[in-house]
């Protein structure tokens, strides 16, 4: 069904919820042909991270972005949410589409679900693009370190009650300095876009998600070494590094069963597709292009 969402948007883009059991996923849809691509956010984002990036993709392809659960308009997310449920959300996400098997692009801390989506049914994936992206299991979980330079925030999230007592009331500011700590392009984010994003943070329950996805991060490690080690991922892949680097590229490159490609974005913080969309769209869309003709 196709419903009003009370936030911003942008031309030529239309905005659908769908039932899935117990939870509505909200997500947004542009572009009228070409091959499918799935958009899928990391933290602390929802489907307006990519609201730059959609008008560069829908020109060659059907795009859609989701809210993923416990984010965004969708559904807050339950006390054992995890990256296993949110692959099945896009499972049922991708069957309600029925446009056929899609290119997904995700990043940042939606590495697991999308590994998890990609090795558990790959009938639904096209290919990977991977931005900014890494996994637990494969160096990811040294980001929560302290000791050692990573982020106080993981912890944060993952711990039970500790996001709601710390930052209710403090959505706008903790965005804000997430955002510019972790941006290289002057500008990038703007005023709106932290408003927008802070308008869906500040709902009852809203840091839900993402204490969901850290707390997986934290203890699915072993699990997903086993996974793709049974089942490598069979699907072309895209790793987009940034400011991470080749942190991207060389965790992609261990999970994956053949080559993958790669490219760099300099001059780029962590958020690539706030920052500099066109050039992820140049990215994107070549690799996209290869897939598709082969």
């Amino acid at each position: 069904m196709t419903t009003t969402i009370p936030s911003r948007t942008v031309d030529d883009v239309a905005h659908h919820v769908i039932q899935l059991g117990d939870t509505e996923l909200h997500y947004v849809s542009a572009g009228t042909s070409g091959s499918p691509v799935l958009l899928v956010h990391g933290f602390p984002e929802t489907w307006w991270t990519f609201h730059r990036l959609l008008p560069h993709l829908a020109a060659d392809h059907r795009v859609f972005a989701v809210d993923l659960r416990g984010f965004g308009d969708s559904s807050p997310a339950g006390a054992d949410h995890g990256s296993a449920a949110a692959a099945d959300d896009l499972h049922q996400l991708i069957a309600h589409l029925d446009v056929g098997p899609v290119h997904v692009a995700a990043q940042d801390i939606a590495g697991g679900t999308v590994l998890r989506l990609v090795t558990t049914h790959p009938q639904d994936v096209l290919s990977l693009t991977a931005i900014e992206m890494g996994l637990a299991g494969f160096g990811l979980e040294a980001l929560a370190d302290v000791t050692r330079g990573g982020s106080w925030h993981i912890g944060a999230l993952a711990a039970p009650g500790v996001p709601d007592l710390l930052l209710a009331g403090r959505e706008l500011a903790f965005l804000e300095a997430t955002f510019r700590a972790m941006t290289a392009a002057p500008g990038a984010v703007t005023d709106e876009d932290l408003e927008e994003f802070a308008r869906t943070y500040a709902r009852p329950g809203a840091w839900h998600g993402a204490a969901g996805l850290y707390r997986s991060m934290l203890t699915e490690g072993q699990e997903l070494r086993e996974l793709t080690a049974e089942r490598p991922i069979a699907v072309p892949v895209l790793a987009v590094g940034a400011g991470g680097g080749s942190f991207t590229a060389d965790t992609l490159s261990r999970v994956a069963g053949a080559p993958i490609a790669t490219a760099r974005l300099d001059g780029v913080g962590h958020y690539a597709a706030l920052e500099a969309p066109a050039e992820l769209a140049a990215a994107m869309l070549g690799f996209l292009g290869d897939v598709d003709a082969g």
